[in-house]
């Protein structure tokens, strides 16, 4: 079965389209699925911009509001996970996942899924400690802080993730497992991204709890982006008891932007006489139901329970009784029902609503969802609360605060493998990070592809070292977006914040001349960061550790 993965979506869902549709035409194959792994966009209107963590200059509508409205449909069955640039109220609609348009499927805040038997899961958002611990508190209007930490990861999540004990097919998050570039090519990871040497050195780079995952859950296929670069790597991992041990392929993709690896094709082995159709996971649907009363909608620190003695219960496992149970609450039926409908006006072009307020209304997918299986609503029960604490800090207007709050006198986190971890840098857009992006030595030997008469072209960067690239048994990079050169007038308009962000990431800019490595005389970039007073605080924090 032949999967496209996509990295950063930023609401381009046409160009992606295309691209599929072309490589389809030229490579004589047919896409089954596309997994995109976060920064999706699912914007319908233009109250849902306002509930966007980006900057004003970024607010576009892109395309997902077409696919939304019925004027088109997407020709892929996509699957995709959130990131830290995504219309939260209307994820936040569908905590258990569901159909945000027809034929594009949401997998919630954590999701598992079935497709022609292969067992796909995810979890969205990035990593941030301060709020890892907390519950799902917030509820639109978003004030600035509610407006990003809306998108973190909650301890909840992994908590759940961590009860899964059936193998794992193709696992998916936003931001890096952390550690997982000793396992590829570090120094051309760091060619392309220099700026990322000091995390990469020390370790702190990506998400703990995403590596927590990735060492309970080993899934054959691991899939993310956030860091806006193409690297593959192969991890092996200890075995578990007397099985044979398990290796996960890990594959990050670009952003969709042309010229840029944002798109691959990946070979999957199907299992043959699964349903051909997406269905629900009775493992996940029994742990969902198991970890219901552990929910909280309040930002007061939670640990999950554990083996020590003070809880009860702490093993939340779905044993078969509770998975023929799910299927029982289900009617039998596990596939997943055709019930997407809309919740909110969709954009109009002819009629802009500029002034349309942010909508936070129950989707009857999940109120549907919860009456079957005993479920609680969290985004309904926060309506029911009133957001207070929101609603009394300030409205969404999507304020243009680049400065994350980071808290450093968080208490540490739940478990050991978490609790001096912090991950103080958030990859966003590359001008709120002031990314460096480095020009490839010419003398490196570039494949250029021409497509001529084609919607799209491509360039294929040097591939990653030779055993990783063996063992992920990648085809060549699959991969491009309609050129400049291909647009109309209107794309050519829409795309100027693409066009003005490449060019503003090629700008250097530091804090100084940086440090010079006396072992190989090669300048480490020094990167402006955007609150240096927070980081020299968590590293005193991490230092009295």
């Amino acid at each position: 079965m032949k999967i496209a993965v996509e990295g950063c979506c930023h609401g381009e869902l046409d160009k992606i389209y295309e691209t599929i549709t072309y490589l389809e035409k030229k490579e004589e194959l047919k896409v089954e699925l596309l997994l995109c792994c976060g920064d999706f966009q699912a914007v319908r209107n233009e109250g849902d911009m306002k509930c966007m963590a980006v900057p004003a200059k970024y607010r576009m509508m892109q395309t997902f509001y077409k696919y939304y409205s019925g004027e088109k449909k997407a020709p892929v069955l996509t699957i995709f996970i959130g990131g830290n640039h995504e219309a939260s109220n209307h994820l936040q609609e569908l905590p258990y996942g569901g159909w945000v348009a027809p034929n594009i499927y949401y997998l919630g805040y954590a999701g598992v899924v079935r497709y022609k038997g292969v067992r796909i899961g995810g979890a969205s958002g990035i990593f941030k400690s301060h709020d890892y611990r907390k519950g799902h508190h917030e509820f639109p209007p978003y004030n600035p802080d509610t407006l990003r930490s809306v998108y973190h990861i909650r301890n909840i999540e992994v908590f759940r993730l961590k009860q899964i004990q059936m193998p794992m097919d193709i696992f998916l998050s936003h931001d890096w497992p952390r550690g997982i570039y000793h396992y590829g090519s570090t120094e051309d990871l760091l060619r392309k991204k220099r700026f990322l040497r000091q995390e990469v050195e020390s370790n702190t780079l990506g998400s703990p709890a995403a590596e927590e995952l990735l060492a309970h859950l080993q899934p054959s296929y691991w899939f993310s982006a956030h860091l806006h670069v193409k690297f593959a790597a192969v991890m092996q991992h200890l075995p578990k008891g007397n099985a044979t041990p398990r290796v996960t392929k890990f594959l990050s993709l670009d952003k969709c932007l042309p010229h840029r690896e944002f798109l691959q094709i990946v070979d999957v082995q199907e299992r043959p006489g699964s349903s051909e159709g997406l269905e629900y996971d009775p493992e996940w649907f029994a742990i969902l139901k198991a970890t219901d009363s552990l929910q909280r909608i309040t930002p007061h620190p939670w640990n999950p329970p554990e083996n020590n003695g003070l809880h009860e219960r702490w093993d939340f496992s779905a044993s078969e009784v509770d998975m023929m149970q799910v299927v029982e609450d289900l009617r039998g039926e596990l596939l997943i029902p055709d019930n997407f409908s809309q919740t909110v006006p969709p954009f109009d072009p002819n009629r802009p609503q500029p002034h349309t307020t942010p909508s936070c209304s129950p989707n009857p997918q999940t109120s549907e969802l919860c009456a079957l299986l005993g479920l609680t609503d969290m985004y309904a029960q926060a309506g029911q609360r009133g957001g207070e604490s929101d609603r009394l800090q300030g409205r969404t207007g999507g304020e243009d605060n680049n400065d994350e709050d980071e808290r450093s006198g968080d208490e540490p986190s739940d478990t050991s493998a978490l609790s001096n971890s912090f991950n103080p840098d958030e990859i966003t857009i590359e001008d709120e990070w002031e990314e460096e992006e480095e020009e490839v030595d010419s003398k490196e030997p570039f494949k250029g592809d021409q497509l001529s008469g084609a919607p799209a072209e491509g360039v294929v960067l040097p591939e990653p070292r030779p055993d990783v690239s063996r063992l992920m048994d990648l085809p060549p990079p699959l991969h491009s977006a309609p050129a400049a050169g291909h647009r109309s007038p209107a794309e050519r308009e829409s795309c100027e914040g693409e066009e003005e962000e490449t060019a503003a990431a090629r700008i250097l800019k530091r804090t100084g001349d940086g440090n010079v490595d006396p072992s190989n005389g090669v300048t480490s970039p020094r990167i402006k960061r955007r609150n240096q007073v927070i980081y020299a605080a968590v590293e005193d924090e991490e230092g009295d550790d």
